[in-house]
């Protein structure tokens, strides 16, 4: 299963996860069931590139997305490509995907987006 995290850098596995999920510089992506970690630009519209996060996410084949928080379009757009999200990651990308192993993230819902980042 592919996991993706939003990412402040290129370290993979011990990068932090990064805070604003549409605006860090990388996502790194992790396969569950062959541990290859793949990080890749940030390259939607939010830095200057075209398109939104979750349909880049789409085109790598992520099915999961794990981040701290995110606003309920992104939400409503990750529900359209099948991509399940779950927030309050933090720490490091380990950390983050042990976390979601755990069930201690929780699935993120319209009730539970960032309402401080409706666009």
């Amino acid at each position: 299963m592919k996991v993706a995290v939003p990412t402040m850098g290129n370290e993979g596995l011990d990068e932090e996860v990064g805070q604003h999920f549409g605006r860090v510089p990388t996502y790194t992506i992790v396969d569950t069931e062959t541990n290859e970690v793949k990080v890749i630009n940030n390259t939607s519209q939010h830095t200057g590139g075209q398109g939104y996060p979750p349909e880049i996410m789409q085109k790598e084949g992520t099915e999961v997305m794990l981040c701290s928080g995110l606003g309920p379009r992104a939400i409503t757009m990750f529900e359209t490509f099948g991509i399940e999200v779950f927030i309050g990651a933090s720490g490091t990308v380990k950390n983050a995907i042990a976390m979601w192993k755990d069930g201690k993230l929780q699935e993120a819902t319209d009730a539970n987006a960032c309402r401080d980042h409706r666009h």
